[in-house]
């Protein structure tokens, strides 16, 4: 039957968000389980087209993503796939009518990751980061809402912000790596050989007008999201607020984090503000 395939596919997706990301998964554990299965479908889909790009040194990787590419589009087509990771993707996708502009958008901000690795100018980061972190929010908000068009349209421009804030962090975070290992800068006219105080504090002040814009979204989402929502935005607060703290020199040389005992104390506190309204 089917229906046995599918749930082995929605597992699937459900063990890549675990095991690739701690935090994420934290927060997804939060939405209310209506939606929290759809939520780890999108992640499983875009963690492996990131994966196929950022880890597969070993094999050619334009290969994988071209072949990856094609079967998301039988998958989408055909409403079913042999890969269960695009078969609960495709699932997901359907159920909530995503426009596929958001997905091809994603898709070309991977593909990027082949043979770009220089983003010279404003306009160049902000097409990647469109594409690889601001769709993915609106993904998301198209589950979040249940496919409600206006409640859709409202909330836009804050799930955008809202995913350029948790990507740019990730790209302050993991500065070292993804310049030293995949020879990555992401950050037009910053010199990341010898990043400052000055061009820290204007990535810094950046990112936080994201999360300005993203936090009146997320005052406004329905119930069913709100908590697990706010919960990654603490998280990822907490997260530029170390990086905001930590010199330069360090941030090259290490990735910072916030330590698991962090995260649940953000947990407990962000559940007590959601309790009284806080939030």
């Amino acid at each position: 039957m089917k229906s046995i395939f599918d749930q082995v596919s929605y597992s699937c997706s459900k063990t890549v968000t675990e095991s690739y990301s701690t935090s994420f998964s934290l927060a997804t554990k939060m939405l209310h389980s209506s939606i929290r299965g759809d939520i780890y479908n999108i992640y499983g889909f875009v963690r492996f087209a990131d994966e196929i790009v950022d880890t597969f040194h070993d094999y050619d990787k334009e290969l994988l993503f071209d072949k990856f590419e094609n079967d998301l589009k039988d998958a989408l087509e055909h409403k079913i796939s042999l890969n269960p990771i695009l078969n609960s993707f495709q699932h997901s996708y359907h159920a909530y009518k995503i426009p596929y502009h958001l997905v091809d958008s994603f898709m070309k901000s991977m593909r990027m990751d082949l043979y770009k690795t220089v983003y010279k100018t404003d306009a160049e980061y902000k097409e990647y980061i469109y594409g690889s972190a601001d769709v993915v929010g609106l993904m998301c908000l198209k589950v979040f809402v249940q496919g409600d068009q206006e409640s859709y349209d409202s909330l836009k421009t804050s799930a955008m912000a809202l995913g350029s804030a948790f990507q740019k962090v990730n790209f302050l975070r993991d500065l070292k790596d993804d310049f030293e290992d995949l020879n990555r800068t992401y950050f037009p006219n910053t010199n990341l050989k010898q990043l400052d105080e000055v061009s820290k504090k204007r990535i810094v002040d950046e990112i936080k007008a994201d999360f300005q814009l993203g936090y009146e979204g997320i005052e406004r989402l329905p119930h069913t999201a709100k908590f697990g929502v706010y919960t990654a935005y603490k998280y990822y607060s907490r997260l530029l607020s170390k990086l905001q703290k930590t010199p330069p020199l360090e941030i090259q040389n290490a990735r910072i984090r916030v330590p698991n005992y962090e995260k649940f104390g953000l947990l407990a506190k962000s559940y007590v503000n959601y309790k009284l309204n806080l939030v």
